[in-house]
């Protein structure tokens, strides 16, 4: 009778000790930081209830997913655990931190590669221009907007263009990265091709076309399309000028 109950015992002591150890490691396939994989189960007026496998369900709230649809019960969200245990002893989610994340791990990817990125000018800002990245924010500074001096800055507003990354830096607290990007680095290489191809196929003799670029006194500087040329004040006009803002002007 007493080995009885002491085998009993065993069995139960087993059988707690696997479930303690099922239970830690289902804590352990998350902590906090991580994006994980979460099964929605259903959802309410307000929140949108996820199993991420720890030792409660995680609730989202539903305007984290404006711009996308909602997931339907029995799919699939990726989220990002923010707190195992919050406030009220819940398991804290969000869905808006995981597609940031995302796009960070995005954008560090064209940064460390040196690949350019479509972004939009949004606004001025001190400095430069605030600029978006696929729902990323950006800091254009004004001496990375263009090879030459911007006569109408408001003009750049809503501008989508290719853009290089020059900075990536990770906030300590990983809420937030700083993204520097220079439209400049991207038309200066554009330019040198162009000057390359322009050496290897202009020919004396030939009528082009070119955008003034700078006036002086003995002439004004045209940009042929990467490769500059002076356009002498003499042969500016049939008639006679004393200087080249006579008859152009810049751009």
């Amino acid at each position: 009778m007493t080995d009885s109950l002491s085998d009993n015992f065993d069995h139960i002591f087993e059988d707690f000790a696997a479930l303690l150890e099922q239970d830690k490691n289902r804590i352990q396939q998350g902590k906090p930081g991580d994006i994980v994989s979460g099964y929605v189960l259903r959802r309410d007026k307000e929140f949108l209830y996820v199993d991420v496998k720890l030792k409660s369900e995680g609730k989202i709230p539903l305007k984290q997913f404006e711009g996308e649809e909602v997931p339907e019960d029995g799919s699939t969200v990726d989220v990002y655990l923010q707190s195992i245990e919050g406030p009220k002893g819940e398991i804290v989610l969000s869905r808006e931190r995981a597609r940031r994340e995302a796009i960070w791990t995005e954008l560090q990817g064209y940064f460390e590669n040196a690949k350019d990125v479509m972004c939009k000018v949004i606004q001025r800002v001190k400095g430069g221009f605030r600029v978006d990245i696929n729902g990323a924010p950006a800091f254009l500074p004004g001496s990375q907007v263009d090879i030459r001096p911007v006569r109408d800055p408001d003009a750049l507003i809503d501008l989508e263009e290719n853009m290089r990354i020059l900075k990536f830096d990770r906030v300590p607290d990983q809420s937030r990265v700083n993204v520097v990007v220079s439209r400049r680095v991207v038309l200066e290489e554009d330019r040198e091709v162009q000057r390359k191809e322009l050496i290897q196929h202009i020919k004396e003799g030939e009528i082009v076309q070119g955008v003034v670029k700078n006036l002086t006194d003995y002439g004004a500087f045209v940009d042929l399309g990467g490769l500059d040329g002076l356009l002498h004040v003499t042969d500016i006009a049939w008639r006679r000028i004393n200087h080249p803002s006579e008859a152009l002007e810049i751009g």
